[in-house]
């Protein structure tokens, strides 16, 4: 007689996207776990008679796709949400954020606002998230507390920052961070220099250069706005595209965030050099910063993600908001109703997301062998009846209140809305001492 397998638990019922090229959904469909990763997928019936014992998750009524994945973010400035807003990204950046940041932020705060973008996002069918910020280590320690995947960086500039007092120190450690987190199963380290224009070249071919020996993900900041871009041709000759590429500082590894103001041309070297590309369209809209040429970069063979940003910049870290967000502002401002159709967004909130960050062969896909990093978003509401298509459903009508369940890495974080992990009251309260605090 055949054995049956001995599964830790199953994801049973509701539509299952696996986000699969070419793959269709499955209705009524199911997702066993075992050890963290996916151990199998298909119709409910049939897993569910191969393993009658394991712990069983209901997710009828849902539909049950990978964790969304959110590729762009500074997480402890949850707690700076709101703080300033109406403002040009310089203004807001050099007499508001920067200022509230040296009062503040220290250790202790920088993992208090990380719970809470945590939770926040958890709550929001989020299973990944970036980092470029300071006390890199905290910021991780918080991620394995809330259970949430995190793709980490101590973050560089050519100053000083509420860590370090100068990039010699912030590089010592980045590497610290590399050697220290290298192989956990919830956290990848990163590299992350700020922007072209706050961070000099001998200082950005360094961090290639760890990039590159680590084989870790890059993160920055690139042609965000107009004086950006009319900066770097005043001082360079060149778009900070094309800098960068001059000096030897793009590649495979770089998550460039924003890519708002780019030629024909800086698209073209984006694609050659296999740069991802966080597409954050909140956070674009909100500092007026413009439009990214979404549509042209992924003509050209560029892969483009979704992030939130910061929540001081967005304000939210809601990227189901977000991608639906994508999805419309391409349509309106192109004339073109099929432009970024709904599978597209979410092939970027999910497996191109994953791809950039260099995790696309653990996540981003319901798939045997990947992490079991699962949201499952509930159908028994009135804005979420009746469902004709699940891909257009999740970028034009679900929400993240509809989140039932969210599992990372096999462990369920979120069961039936309530977070599992933190103490969410608690976690509000103190978060709001801090507030008063910036306030005063």
């Amino acid at each position: 007689m055949e054995k049956s397998p001995q599964w830790e638990k199953l994801v049973l019922g509701g539509l299952v996207l696996t986000m699969e090229e070419d793959s269709e959904p499955i209705a009524d469909g199911a997702i066993a776990i075992e050890k963290g990763k996916i151990a199998a997928v298909g119709p409910a019936s049939d897993l569910l008679e191969k393993a009658p014992t394991c712990e069983v998750l209901d997710a009828s009524h849902c539909i049950v796709m990978p964790g969304l994945v959110n590729t762009h973010s500074h997480l402890a400035m949850s707690l700076l949400r709101g703080l300033a807003d109406d403002l040009p990204l310089k203004t807001w950046l050099e007499e508001h954020i920067w200022p509230a940041e040296a009062k503040v932020m220290n250790r202790e705060t920088v993992a208090l606002g990380t719970r809470l973008a945590a939770a926040e996002q958890l709550l929001a069918g989020v299973s990944t998230t970036t980092d470029m910020y300071f006390f890199a280590d905290a910021v991780c320690e918080a991620l394995v507390e809330a259970g949430l995947r995190g793709v980490i960086a101590e973050s560089l500039i050519d100053a000083s920052t509420p860590r370090c007092a100068g990039p010699d120190e912030m590089l010592e450690k980045q590497r610290e961070l590399c050697l220290d987190w290298k192989d956990h199963p919830l956290i990848t380290p990163s590299i992350a220099a700020h922007a072209p224009y706050t961070v000099g070249a001998p200082n950005l071919v360094r961090e290639a250069e760890i990039a590159e020996e680590f084989g870790l993900p890059l993160q920055i900041h690139v042609a965000e706005t107009r004086w950006e871009v009319e900066t770097s041709l005043e001082k360079h000759k060149l778009t900070p595209v094309a800098y960068l590429e001059s000096i030897g500082f793009l590649s495979d590894h770089i998550v460039a965030a924003h890519c708002v103001h780019l030629s024909p041309e800086d698209i073209e070297i984006l694609a050659e050099n296999k740069v991802g590309v966080s597409h954050n369209p909140v956070s674009n809209l909100k500092l007026a910063s413009g439009l990214s040429p979404v549509e042209q970069m992924r003509a050209a063979g560029v892969r483009v993600g979704l992030g939130t940003d910061g929540a001081a910049s967005n304000n939210t870290l809601d990227l189901l908001r977000d991608l639906q967000i994508a999805t419309l502002l391409h349509k309106g401002t192109s004339g073109d109703p099929t432009a970024l159709p709904a599978r597209a967004v979410l092939e970027m909130a999910t497996r191109v997301g994953a791809d950039i960050l260099g995790l696309g062969e653990r996540i981003g896909r319901l798939k045997v062998g990947f992490d079991a990093d699962i949201a499952c978003f509930a159908l028994n509401s009135a804005h979420s009846t009746p469902v004709y298509d699940p891909y257009s459903h999740m970028a034009f009508a679900a929400r993240a209140s509809d989140i039932r369940h969210t599992i990372v890495g096999g462990k369920i974080v979120v069961r039936d809305g309530e977070l599992q992990t933190m103490d969410l009251e608690e976690l509000l309260a103190r978060s709001r001492e801090v507030a008063a605090k910036i306030r005063g």
